[in-house]
């Protein structure tokens, strides 16, 4: 469920007792034990001891002094002041103002100090108060205004609205969120939710083991992050991130107080914003990231995590639960154990070998390492068996992999759907009697009638073979509709089967067009649905290019992306099925004098929507999606001339953790930044520097590679010309003559301006797409740009420019 349809369903079921009238300071001398609490003045925050409800003996006798709801039915702490160390024994703790004038945890059994604030505090002239927003704060008795420490410095798994997550730039401190060890100990536990920056731009990670990432929220674009567009157009939050020479950081306020929620970093490694509905009498979430399956080791070692299945995480054959009890109590990462230990000897009978047993259609797991000498299947088997601490192999493709150790992060996919295009089959090394023997043995059985079985046999196969007959018409229609159905509602991508796609498409009879992977094809659904079919030819790079389009735009839906409607992979054959663009590509109606003319407003809204797409793709998905081969052959139009990136198949996934990534050279000669030609490591970038050569055909109506533009040698290379005339401030004649000067001249030289930043020579130079659109929208104004000298030397080989121009290269 989105943010805002979420909140405006869930606001008329909300209910907010009224306030209750309570003290909510401590002052020295006074003291806080057993059930008496502080009460915030609207009576929505109360601050005390409190116990976990525990079946366990060991967690029932454990107190802890925190702030939790006040005005709900579950006991929901918010933040826990000695979650780490609790107070144990039959004696009632006490939270009291020590003479150093902070705010203890006294064990009165032992008389030792559980917990201290550890401020810098003066004494007997402090007090602690409990703010209407949640927040504990120790100030001084007769300047409230001096604060010596508050809990909103340091949160635990709960971000209250005005609290600050992320950094003091003087002192050093870092607000973060822990997640808790299990739903009844609030210890900390091993995910962390915190602010981090690269490359200039500041993102929300989560990571486990405070180390290894593995969601990333997007870059903060001026409004919201890239991977979290829930946060526009919703009534509920204000957003704020702050970044100045004291502090970075990003906060929110609730635009209604009597709203109680909360964004919590829960015990799945998931982060959550929580709703309280009183007709429910339970906490209603109504955002929650990643999946469940995207956090790192949720389930633990020897598991399986199955995203659509409750529970989502499973031992996997021959293991069992390590720890029961943790796992009642949600917490999972403890794993599973072998039933049986490995035999780990190769001399034995074989049937007390180690075997393998196949766990198909899985995401490999983690930390494996490739064998290059093993190659076949039954040689990387052996490599397993001879080492003792290997787990388990796969061999495929890419050769031999082996594991040593735990198997951690397996997921099984869903076989027959498109995300199988990356599953495969993991072999599992058990021992002998956790695998029969699939040879099997007579047994002493009876020996049968061959000629039986054979007559049996043919028998059921002519009654299958009749059956078949009689339901092929009959489910022909049906399947007919269930895919036009299927088409309708958005959900998932179609497996086709290519009979289908030959009928479609008339037996591939309307040629659209040709590239260097095969041929596009004009089809049809149910006689009415317009497709467009590409038929991938070359079995080694068509199929190369099958598995990354699938890959990236399979799983991701954008207004400015095309939709990926289906596939084929039978035998040798990989098509794929995309929604028809009836306006064709981009280059179709710049380049060609025969096709529909662009007026200047659809030249800029489409500017400004492949500048979307292409922000899209480097800062709101799951991994930074490269497209690699930006051009405006690349670039289809919808009927109404909305743009759609297309051709993923030379894209390049980056994870999060990881800003930059070495290949080998992969586009189109025209449009590659100058760090493919120099073979260094790449990043999104590459796809600025293609976008600011597509925009300034945008803009001019002609390939940057014409001969037509001035007359003397160095301003024949258009990009040149444009980046001197910006400096001369003379940018309007170099606008495609066909517009007869109807255009926009401050978007003109807006759109020249952005396009020459975008080609600059170094990467560091050159903005994020997030930043073009933001230029392009106006938001950001744009500085005149520096003449690129890489332009100098380009300019100077103009039949060397022209023979590559519509070159491809591709890994």
């Amino acid at each position: 469920m989105s943010l805002p349809i979420a909140i405006l369903v869930l606001l008329f079921m909300m209910h907010v007792p009224a306030c209750c009238k309570a003290t909510d300071t401590i002052s020295v001398g006074q003291a806080l034990t057993g059930n008496d609490k502080l009460v915030s003045s609207n009576g929505k925050f109360a601050f005390g001891f409190f116990k976990t409800s525990s079946k366990s003996s060991q967690n029932a006798s454990n107190w802890y002094l925190g702030i939790w709801f006040n005005q709900v039915s579950k006991c929901t702490p918010a933040w826990v002041a000695n979650g780490d160390k609790p107070v144990t024994g039959p004696t009632l703790p006490e939270a009291t103002i020590s003479g150093d004038g902070n705010l203890i945890i006294l064990d009165q059994a032992t008389k030792i100090i559980i917990w201290s604030t550890q401020a810098n505090t003066t004494a007997n002239t402090t007090m602690a108060k409990l703010f209407d927003n949640g927040n504990l704060v120790l100030q001084n008795t007769s300047s409230s205004s001096v604060v010596f420490w508050q809990s909103f410095d340091y949160p635990t798994n709960t971000h209250l609205a005005g609290a600050k997550l992320g950094w003091n730039k003087v002192t050093g401190l870092n607000r973060r969120l822990v997640s808790r060890k299990n739903s009844v100990d609030p210890a900390s536990g091993m995910y962390s939710y915190e602010l981090t920056e690269n490359n200039g731009s500041a993102r929300f990670i989560l990571a486990a083991f405070n180390s290894i990432p593995y969601w990333s929220s997007g870059e903060w674009n001026g409004h919201y992050f890239g991977s979290i567009p829930e946060m526009t157009g919703q009534q509920l939050i204000d957003f704020t991130f702050v970044n100045n020479e004291e502090e970075e950081y990003f906060t929110y306020t609730l635009l209604d107080n009597k709203t109680i929620m909360r964004f919590t970093l829960e015990i799945s490694g998931q982060s959550k914003i929580l709703l309280w509905v009183e007709n429910a009498q339970d906490w209603v979430p109504i955002y929650t990231n990643p999946k469940q399956c995207e956090v790192y080791g949720i389930c633990g070692a020897f598991t399986v995590c199955e995203e659509n299945k409750l529970p989502v995480c499973s031992c996997m054959k021959g293991f069992s639960v390590r720890s029961p009890n943790d796992w009642e109590l949600n917490d999972r990462t403890g794993g599973c154990v072998r039933n049986t230990p490995l035999d780990c000897s190769i001399n034995k009978n074989t049937s007390m070998q180690d075997r393998f047993y196949p766990m198909q259609c899985v995401a490999l797991p983690n930390n494996g390492y490739i064998i290059k000498d093993a190659t076949s299947a039954g040689g990387c088997a052996q490599v397993c068996l001879s080492n003792c601490t290997c787990t388990a192999y796969y061999y495929g493709n890419t050769g031999c992999f082996v594991w040593d150790g735990e198997l951690i992060n397996v997921k099984q996919l869903k076989c027959g759907e498109i995300t199988s295009i990356d599953g495969v089959t993991l072999y599992l090394r058990l021992a002998a009697k956790e695998v029969p023997d699939v040879q099997g043995t007579k047994n002493n059985k009876q020996p049968i009638n061959i000629a039986v079985i054979i007559s049996a046999s043919v028998a059921s196969f002519a009654l299958l073979a009749l059956f078949l007959i009689l339901i092929i018409q009959r489910n022909k229609s049906w399947l007919s509709s269930h895919r036009v159905k299927k088409f309708h509602s958005g959900n998932g991508v179609i497996a086709f089967r290519y009979a289908d796609l030959q009928h479609a498409t008339k037996n591939f009879s309307e040629k659209l067009g040709a590239g260097g992977f095969g041929s596009v094809f004009k089809g049809f659904i149910n006689e009415s649905i317009v497709i467009a079919v590409k038929r991938l030819d070359g079995a080694c790079q068509g199929e190369k290019q099958f598995r990354a389009e699938v890959k990236s735009i399979g799983i991701i839906q954008h207004i400015n992306l095309v939709k990926l409607i289906g596939f084929c992979c039978e035998s040798d054959r990989r098509l794929l099925v995309y929604e028809h663009m009836p306006n064709l590509s981009l280059d179709t109606h710049l380049f060609h004098s025969n096709a529909t003319f662009l007026k200047w407003s659809i030249r800029y809204q489409i500017a400004l929507g492949v500048a979307r797409g292409l922000a899209y793709l480097h800062d709101s998905c799951q991994d930074c999606i490269i497209h690699c081969d930006i051009k405006p052959e690349n670039i289809l139009l919808d009927a109404s001339f909305v743009p759609k990136i297309a051709d993923f198949g030379m894209a390049k996934f980056l994870g999060r953790e990881f800003s930059k990534v070495l290949t080998t050279v992969r586009g189109t000669i025209g449009y590659l930044a100058p760090e493919w030609i120099s073979g260094t490591v790449i990043t999104s970038k590459v796809d600025v520097y293609s976008y600011g050569m597509v925009l300034l055909e945008i803009i001019s109506g002609r390939r940057n590679t014409s001969k037509e533009f001035g007359t003397r040698d160095d301003y024949e290379y258009f990009p040149l010309l444009v980046a001197h005339k910006l400096l001369d401030g003379d940018v309007g004649s170099l606008v495609d003559q066909n517009l007869h000067h109807d255009v926009n001249l401050e978007q003109v030289e807006r759109a020249f301006r952005v396009a020459c930043w975008c080609i600059q020579d170094r990467e560091h130079d050159r903005p994020r797409m997030s930043e073009v659109v933001q230029y392009l929208e106006g938001f950001l104004e744009v500085s005149i740009p520096p003449v690129p000298r890489l332009l100098q030397s380009i300019a100077g080989n103009h039949s060397m420019r022209a023979e590559f121009s519509d070159a491809n290269i591709l890994s």
